[in-house]
């Protein structure tokens, strides 16, 4: 489980707690972010709250799966989600994303690195340790977007 230990890891890194990569992490990035900064929309681009909700979309479905679930998650339906009108509705969010990352990092390190090599659902998805790893680097590119947003609102 060493190879599952150390992506975790890694998962934990973008998500809840690293500077490694990027120098931040989703966590820093939106913590103690006020509502309406993670609402605001610059011209055409997708809005911080909606590129955390992206994320958090796709973390919680391979949780599903990852607990013996199926795969209901549709790219389609990965920027639909409702408005966020309050400061409560928005830490209400980033506690589920939390605690959703963190069960997506104890569900992979506790997986037997056999399974890593497993087909995901379905050989067109190919591995698990693939779909983790892509949901790593998925998160790395949104994260960017997000440090960008803010600097362009001047937060």
């Amino acid at each position: 489980m060493k190879n599952a230990l150390e992506i975790a890891n890694r998962f934990r890194e973008v998500i809840l707690n690293g500077t490694w990569i990027a120098n931040t992490n989703f966590r820093d990035q939106l913590e103690n972010l006020d509502w309406k900064i993670a609402v605001s929309p610059i011209q055409d681009l997708n809005t911080i709250a909606t590129l955390a909700q992206h994320i958090h979309y796709y973390i919680n479905g391979i949780n599903q799966v990852f607990k013996g679930g199926t795969l209901d998650i549709k790219d389609q339906f990965s920027f639909d989600f409702p408005p966020i009108h309050s400061q409560e509705k928005w830490e209400t969010f980033l506690i589920k994303f939390w605690n959703d990352a963190e069960e997506f990092a104890l569900l992979t390190e506790q997986m037997p690195d056999e399974k890593l090599d497993a087909v995901f659902v379905d050989a067109k998805y190919g591995t698990y340790k693939r779909n983790i790893e892509a949901m790593i680097e998925h998160s790395y590119y949104h994260l960017g977007q997000i440090v960008f947003i803010k600097k362009q609102l001047n937060y």
